[in-house]
């Protein structure tokens, strides 16, 4: 049987905490308070925007809809909002 030297199973775990924190910071960017917040716009990415320009319930969702000569075109529209909403702390 062989052993696992310390230094192996130091990189394992350093390397599994890498991937979860990796992993955390895309799962939050997809959120933002505002729409000038979004910059770089990928084709077909979906961001949530929690501006209060919809009604209650319901959140800003903007969309890479399509290209066009100036770049990614955007759309918005308000869709059913997904869990409680959160207010930020001070």
């Amino acid at each position: 049987m062989m052993k696992t030297s310390r230094i192996g199973r130091f990189l394992v775990l350093l390397l599994s905490g890498l991937a979860l924190i990796a992993g955390a910071r895309f799962a939050t960017a997809q959120q933002v308070s505002r729409e000038q917040d979004i910059v770089n716009l990928r084709l077909g990415q979906r961001i949530k925007v929690d501006d209060g320009t919809c009604p209650p319930g319901q959140i800003k969702e903007i969309l890479g809809s399509k290209m066009a000569a100036t770049g990614i075109v955007r759309t918005a529209k308000c869709v059913p909002r997904s869990g409680a909403k959160t207010s930020p702390t001070k």
